[in-house]
């Protein structure tokens, strides 16, 4: 059979569309959704581990992208993008997206090697207590109070029922208790009265520091364990591709001439 020209044109068009149409998911009122958009979503998903790559996740993303198309385009008729805030909010996107996008560039060129992450590993590690504490505290504003409770304390008053009157809202409800954690972390007054005193010891005298007065208890004292370097190997390098960031972001506000 041969085809008339007119036929044989139309059956060629017919075959250079077909895979138009088939590089896109949908259309939404004439609106074409690129089969590119489904797969840039489902790379930025399955990146970061939050499903894999299947039918389901493919057709979850293009109902979202069909929905948010049919929002986009009856936002568009109420001319919403024209507000002043709108504007606004759309710049401050924009430049995020640009800025992540070229830091992220920044951290491929500049990537943080092993040498680097043993090194500061190395220093914490040599910096580090040899000890750590388990204290409770009750944190009040007036020293008398304070005095107060040292005194019922040594009348046999538990602890932790007096600890409800504290005014330090993460540990009053636990009875006063801050965990285990390294003298480091607390300011130097509180530090230095909680590791002066024995096991099960309270403070004699109120504890002064800049949030109150503090009445300490210490429970118990241990040998501070250090996790090996495997262990926090991927901790340390973010830290430090963070420090990098952050002296990359200042050298830039170095040389820009801010008026």
């Amino acid at each position: 059979m041969i085809l008339k020209p007119t036929r044989l044109l139309l059956a060629m068009s017919f075959i250079v569309a077909a895979p138009a149409f088939a590089q896109n998911v949908a259309t939404v009122n004439g609106k074409p959704i690129p089969a590119a958009r489904v797969d840039q979503m489902v790379k930025q998903v399955v990146a970061q581990g939050r499903a894999t790559d299947s039918p389901q996740l493919r057709e979850m993303i293009k109902k979202d992208l069909i929905g948010r198309e049919v929002l986009i385009q009856e936002a568009d008729k109420q001319n919403v993008g024209a507000r002043p805030e709108v504007k606004a909010a759309i710049d401050n996107a924009r430049q995020s997206i640009i800025i992540n996008a070229m830091l992220a560039d920044y951290v491929k060129k500049n990537p943080v090697k092993d040498a680097d992450i043993k090194a500061e590993y190395d220093k914490a590690k040599a910096g580090a207590p040899d000890k750590e504490y388990h204290a409770r505290h009750i944190l009040v504003e007036k020293e008398e109070d304070a005095k107060a409770i040292i005194a019922k304390l040594k009348g046999g008053a538990k602890f932790e029922e007096l600890a409800k009157q504290s005014k330090d809202p993460g540990s009053a409800a636990n009875g006063g208790d801050l965990g285990w954690t390294d003298p480091g972390r607390f300011v130097p007054e509180f530090s230095k009265a909680m590791t002066s005193l024995q096991k099960g010891a309270i403070t004699d005298t109120p504890v002064k520091t800049q949030y109150g007065y503090h009445v300490i208890k210490l429970e118990e004292v241990r040998p501070l364990a250090i996790p090996p370097l495997d262990q926090v190997k991927q901790q340390v390098a973010e830290q430090l591709q963070q420090r990098k960031l952050a002296e990359y972001r200042e050298s830039l506000l170095k040389k820009a001439k801010i008026q």
